[in-house]
């Protein structure tokens, strides 16, 4: 028998039971190996371990007996779609009939002298009954469906649980002992953590509560562990042999931060300081700006441009959409021209001509700083001396991108900036290559944005409300979850809102359209009209969700705002309030469920980022907490990052010591740790060395 990896990596159609047909709806759930199969984790799990004799059973009692078939299968045909199935079932104290609906083969199935388990919901009608009960034959292999505690597995459509249960008990025979343990044996001792094997088997089919925690803490662990040293792994690789840029200039950021018509408040200047003392250091710095939305990040990311260009280098700084681009664009040459400094906007829209007259001048080193979206990243990009990169709203783009960038410099120094805050800890995940700055003081003259969850009873209401704001000289944004209109799901979508705000409720004002399937050209248009203070209404998707600023809009309605994630509600909310004018925030929500008050009642009540993204993360699971993936970065199979945060401590404690005293994990005892993180984070391997 083979043993370890190689019995992993074979295709599933391997196991007993799994022919063409049902490998394809398994490839559905992305399990494509038997290593696949084994590490699908429960979801949940149901508590079929009461065994009881027929005399004991009770009604309303959801239990697991076994029994022996005492009659033939009788089928009728009560109507057209219906067959009803009964037979009796008796042990050694009574007898019970058994019932089911639409399974006429029970017929063949079930035979009078067989002994089967069975579990389900017991009735009284007289007689006893059990309707639709599970069932499974007694044979040598012990239970997998009844008495005992049973797995619930994510499924898709016709992959019914009992074969996904038999497909892993099946699974985990074939592969017997030859499951590795790829954590060493220091680190199970220190922190307490049973076998590999064990926990693979008590994650599936747990033999006590006990043995469920003990091997689900094993496998957060493991999990966590894992991500840790694939992030830690970028940093070192930045840090290691390579040494970055010493900056100067401190005299230029004095006197452009001097020159600003405001004064920058004390958390800016403290993450100023943490920035410049970085560029400073022959260190490559690789840092994480977190500020909520308005903390004015932006200004400390110019400032440290600021610090490159007066030290003779160039500066990059990526953006996720083109409209945001153009805004930095704007208020970098107005900020940057007078001190001399030359700037250029290269985004995938800019024409041939134009772009060649850029990529000349980025490559002769004419222009200093170049801010773009992804079209940064492209080949025919090629800095003459590129020495600080700054990526806006990181969880747009990925490691693989991050380092993509960086690769088009001599060690550059890298920012990061995002206005989505994590919760600290999270962020220490999330961002484990990353030094972490927080700035948490919002500028002076910023009034709280109003907040009001409503239902559509309030509709008319709310349309006079905008009415007033725009004829107070204010502009509205309206955002809404979809596109266009949907069959599947029962939301408001932008274009059909747009048309019937244009043409009937508010046909005397002018209303906009912005959604992300619009040209980029297209786009940037109606954003143009917006911020000119031409359109009075802009009706959106969520592009507007990340870093526009129009000062003049003052009130923000989001329909189905149920359909967003807390953070995303925060995000589009900070997109007013950038004005010393009152800003309002209304959200309708028709939804009567527990998640969607919560979330309303979390808006309305703070406007602390940092307690909603706590709290974003408590209601939503840590599932797609960016509302989108960070790229090559796997998603967490079994660990939770709202309760596993102890766990998380040791694992990156664990990782921390792993790479101090092994850095490559080259160790003998280390290597098959070095095997899962170069197999699990194979989409971002070129930013990860191990060599």
């Amino acid at each position: 028998m083979h043993k370890g990896p190689e019995m992993l990596k074979k295709p599933l159609q391997y196991l007993k039971g799994v022919g063409e047909a049902r490998a394809a709806l398994f490839k559905r759930l992305g399990i494509h190996t038997v290593g696949d199969v084994i590490s699908h984790y429960p979801r949940d799990y149901e508590d079929r371990s009461m065994l009881k004799k027929l005399i004991q059973l009770e009604d309303g009692d959801q239990c697991s007996f076994e029994g022996i078939i005492a009659s033939r299968v009788v089928v009728s045909k009560p109507r057209r779609g219906l067959t009803i199935s009964r037979v009796s079932i008796r042990d050694e104290t009574g007898l019970i009939n058994a019932v089911w609906f639409n399974k006429p083969y029970l017929k063949d199935q079930l035979r009078p002298g067989e002994r089967y388990l069975f579990f389900g919901k017991i009735t009284r009608r007289g007689t006893f009954e059990v309707l639709n009960p599970v069932y499974e034959k007694m044979d040598g292999s012990g239970p997998v469906n009844t008495c005992r505690i049973i797995p619930v597995y994510p499924s898709t459509g016709k992959l019914t649980q009992n074969v996904i249960r038999s497909v892993i008990r099946n699974a985990l025979s074939y592969t017997g002992d030859s499951i590795e343990d790829i954590l060493p044996g220091w680190i199970r001792e220190r922190y307490g953590l049973a076998d590999a094997l064990y926990s693979i088997s008590n994650i599936h089919f747990p033999e006590s509560d006990d043995a469920f925690l003990k091997a689900r803490k094993r496998l957060v662990f493991e999990e966590l562990l894992i991500l840790q040293l694939a992030l830690m792994s970028v940093r070192t690789v930045q840090e290691s042999d390579l040494s970055g840029i010493a900056f100067g200039a401190r005299e230029e950021v004095r006197r452009f931060i001097g020159g600003l018509p405001f004064r920058l408040t004390n958390a800016q200047l403290r993450v100023l300081e943490e920035i410049e003392r970085d560029m400073e250091s022959s260190r490559i710095m690789n840092r994480l700006v977190q500020g909520d939305v308005g903390s004015g990040k932006t200004i400390v990311a110019v400032a440290a441009l600021v610090k490159a260009v007066k030290s003779g280098y160039q500066g990059a700084f990526m953006v996720p959409t083109e409209i945001l681009a153009s805004q930095h664009y704007s208020s970098l040459k107005e900020l940057l021209e007078p001190l001399g400094i030359n700037i250029a906007l290269l985004t995938g829209s800019i024409g041939t001509k134009d772009a060649r007259r850029i990529l000349e001048g980025i490559s002769a080193g004419e222009i200093d700083i170049t801010v773009g979206t992804h079209a940064l990243i492209e080949d025919r990009v090629v800095f003459r001396n590129l020495g600080l990169v700054i990526t806006d709203e990181q969880h747009r783009f990925g490691v693989r991108q991050r380092a993509a960038l960086g690769k088009k410099g001599a060690c550059p120094d890298m920012l990061v900036m995002t206005a989505t805050p994590i919760p600290r800890t999270l962020a220490l995940i999330l961002y484990g290559d990353l030094d972490i700055s927080i700035i948490d003081e919002l500028p002076p003259g910023r009034k709280k944005v109003l907040t009001y969850a409503v239902d559509s009873s309030m509709r008319e209401r709310v349309y006079n409300f905008i009415r007033k704001q725009v004829k107070e000289g204010r502009q509205v944004y309206i955002v809404c979850p979809l596109v266009e209109e949907s069959d599947a799901v029962d939301a408001v979508s932008a274009s059909e809102l747009a048309l019937e705000l244009a043409h009937k409720t508010f046909s005397d004002l002018e209303v906009g359209l912005v959604h992300g399937k619009m040209r980029p050209s297209e786009k940037d248009d109606v954003m143009k009209r917006f911020i000119s203070g031409e359109t009075n209404i802009l009706v959106s998707t969520t592009v507007i969700e990340v870093g526009v600023n129009v000062p003049n809009a003052t009130l923000m309605v989001i329909e189905n705002a149920e359909r967003f994630g807390l953070s995303q509600l925060h995000q589009l909310r900070g997109r007013v309030g950038r004005s010393s004018y009152q800003s309002y925030c209304i959200m309708f929500n028709d939804s009567s469920s527990e998640v969607a008050r919560e979330r309303m009642k979390v808006m309305t009540e703070t406007s602390d980022g940092f307690i909603i993204s706590e709290k974003d993360l408590e209601l939503r699971g840590p599932g797609d907490f960016f509302g989108t993936r960070q790229h090559g970065i796997p998603e967490l199979k079994i660990a939770n990052l709202y309760k596993d945060m102890d766990i998380l401590k040791n694992a990156q404690e664990a990782a921390e010591a792993l790479i101090r005293d092994d850095r490559t994990l080259k160790e003998q005892e280390n290597r098959l740790l070095r095997r899962a993180i170069s197999e699990k984070f194979s989409g971002i391997m070129d930013a990860i060395s191990m060599n």
